[in-house]
C-alpha cells in the first residue's frame, strides 16, 4: 500500500511512487540516480512544517529520520545529518556546552527542511538558520556528492563555483540538490533574559525604531480588534538563571497559550461574530513576566493548536506602513480574525533566496484557526505586502510565481542559471517549485 504525506497543518498531502528512508550520503545518491533512471522526480522531506507543496512529490520521496546526529565537531563549528531534528540538536549542543546564536520557534523541523525554506527567528544583529550555516553537503542530480562551504575556493563543474553554490544552497528550496549534512557555527552556551510586556499597538507604531534598535531579539503579537500587543524581548544576560517554575512553565506555555487559546479559537470557529469580545478578554488577561534561562529554551516556544500562515518579509524601514494598512485593512472588511499578527525582524542576509537578502528586513505573519480559512483575508494582506517589496516565506502559503520573485530577488537569474546547470532535467522539481522558480 503507498505511503500517503500529509504535512503538520494537514492543509498538504501526496502519494507518492515509492518511499525510501536513506541513511548516508551515499544512499541518498543511490536513491537520486534510481529516481532519475527512472524518470521520476525526488524530493527529501522534513517533518511537514512547510505550509506549502515544496517538500511533495509524485515521485520518489525521501523521508529523513534515518539521516540523523552530529557527525563531527571543530573549533565553534559542529556538523550534522540533515534530517536531525532542531530540538534534538539543542539537546546535544547544550551537553557540549554550545548554542546556535539565533533561531526560530519551533523546533520539530529537520535541519535542511528548516534552512532550505529560510527559518529566520528573530534578531538585530543576527539572522536566521541559513546565515549561520558554514558548510552543506549535497547530493546533486546526477549522485555526485559535493561539499560547499563559505568562502570555499573550489569549482563544482563548469559555470558552478563553490562559493555560488554555498550562497544559492543554503536557501536552495531542495532545487539544486539533497542537502545531506549541515555545518553551522556554534558558540559557548548563553543565557537569555526574556522580558514578556503587554503594549499598546499605537505605543509600538511609535517607537519602532526604538524598541528594535535597543534589544537582540524582538517579537511581538498584536491582537486583531484590540489594540494590545504582546513583546518579547530576548536580551543575554551574565545571569544567573531564573527559569520560570515548572507550574509556571506549563500556566503560560501549555495552558494559556495552547489548552485555552485553542478553546478559543473553537468557540470563534463556531461563533464569529464573538471574536472581537474574546480578544478583548486574552488582551486582558495578558500580563507582564521577566526570566532567564538557556536560551534555546527561550528562543522556542509549543505550537499545538493547528493554524495556516502566510508570512511576508519587507524592507525593515516599511514595517510601520504594512501594520497600519494591515490593522485598517482588518477593521474594513469586517473580517473576524482570532490568531494574533506576529511581527519579527532580521538583519541583511546573503544567501541568495534568503527572504532578507541584501536588506534589513521585518516580517509580518497572519495565522488562521485551522478549521476556518479565510482565503481573503491572506489575499489581502499579501496585496500590501507585495506593493511594499515583500518576499513570501517559502514553507508558508502564498500565490506569488517566478515573474513576480524575479522583481523582488536580485539573484533570482543567478539561481535559475544554476540550477539549469546542475539539474537540466529537473530531478528535483514538483509543482511548487515550478510555480516558484519558473
Amino acid at each position: 500500500m503507498s505511503e500517503i504525506f500529509r504535512n503538520w497543518a494537514g492543509n498538504k498531502s501526496v502519494t507518492p511512487a515509492e518511499v525510501r528512508a536513506p541513511s548516508s550520503a551515499e544512499e541518498v545518491a543511490r536513491a537520486v540516480r534510481d529516481a532519475a533512471a527512472s524518470g521520476r522526480r525526488v524530493r527529501m522531506v522534513g517533518t511537514g512544517h512547510s505550509f506549502t507543496g515544496v517538500a511533495l512529490t509524485d515521485g520518489m520521496l525521501l523521508r529523513p529520520h534515518a539521516l540523523t546526529g552530529i557527525r563531527e565537531t571543530g573549533d565553534g563549528w559542529v556538523t550534522a545529518a540533515a534530517g536531525t531534528p532542531l530540538s534534538v540538536l539543542n539537546e546535544e549542543l547544550h551537553r557540549m556546552g554550545l548554542a546556535l546564536a539565533n533561531m526560530g520557534d519551533i523546533t520539530a523541523q529537520t535541519l535542511a527542511g528548516a534552512i532550505q525554506t529560510g527559518t529566520h527567528g528573530t534578531g538585530r544583529d543576527v539572522g536566521g538558520l541559513a546565515d549561520q550555516v558554514t558548510g552543506l553537503e549535497l547530493v546533486l542530480a546526477d549522485g555526485e556528492i559535493v561539499t560547499v562551504s563559505r568562502g570555499g575556493t573550489g569549482k563544482i563543474r563548469d559555470g558552478v563555483s563553490e562559493q555560488d553554490l554555498f550562497d544559492a544552497a543554503r536557501v536552495g528550496l531542495g532545487a539544486l540538490g539533497v542537502v545531506t549534512a549541515v555545518t553551522f557555527r556554534v558558540e559557548p552556551s548563553f543565557l537569555l533574559r526574556s522580558t514578556r510586556q503587554p503594549m499598546t499597538l499605537t505605543e509600538i507604531l511609535g517607537s519602532l525604531d526604538a524598541i528594535t534598535a535597543d534589544n537582540e531579539h524582538l517579537d511581538f503579537f498584536w491582537l486583531p480588534h484590540t489594540d494590545t500587543c504582546l513583546t518579547k524581548r530576548n536580551n543575554r544576560s551574565p545571569g544567573p538563571a531564573d527559569p520560570p517554575s515548572a507550574f509556571r512553565h506549563w500556566l503560560d506555555n501549555k495552558f494559556l497559550e495552547n489548552t485555552l487559546f485553542g478553546a478559543l479559537c473553537g468557540v470563534g470557529g463556531r461563533f464569529p461574530r464573538a471574536i472581537p469580545r474574546l480578544n478583548a478578554i486574552s488582551a486582558a488577561a495578558l500580563s507582564a513576566s521577566t526570566h532567564t534561562d538557556t536560551s534555546y529554551k527561550i528562543f522556542t516556544s509549543v505550537r499545538d493548536v493547528r493554524f495556516l500562515e502566510m508570512e511576508y518579509a519587507v524592507p525593515r524601514e516599511h514595517l510601520g506602513q504594512a501594520l497600519r494598512e494591515t490593522r485598517d485593512l482588518v477593521e474594513r472588511k469586517d473580517w473576524k480574525i482570532t490568531f494574533p499578527i506576529e511581527v519579527r525582524v532580521t538583519p541583511a542576509s546573503d544567501a541568495w533566496l534568503s527572504t532578507a537578502y541584501g536588506r534589513e528586513s521585518a516580517y509580518v505573519a497572519c495565522h488562521i484557526y485551522r478549521p476556518t480559512p479565510n482565503p481573503a483575508y491572506f489575499e489581502g494582506v499579501e496585496e500590501i505586502m507585495t506593493r511594499l517589496g515583500g518576499r513570501p516565506h517559502w514553507g508558508k502559503l502564498h500565490t506569488r510565481d517566478a515573474g513576480y520573485l524575479a522583481t523582488v530577488y536580485p539573484r533570482f537569474g543567478d539561481f535559475r542559471t544554476l540550477r539549469d546547470l546542475l539539474d537540466p532535467e529537473r530531478v528535483f522539481t514538483n509543482d511548487y517549485l515550478d510555480t516558484v522558480l519558473g
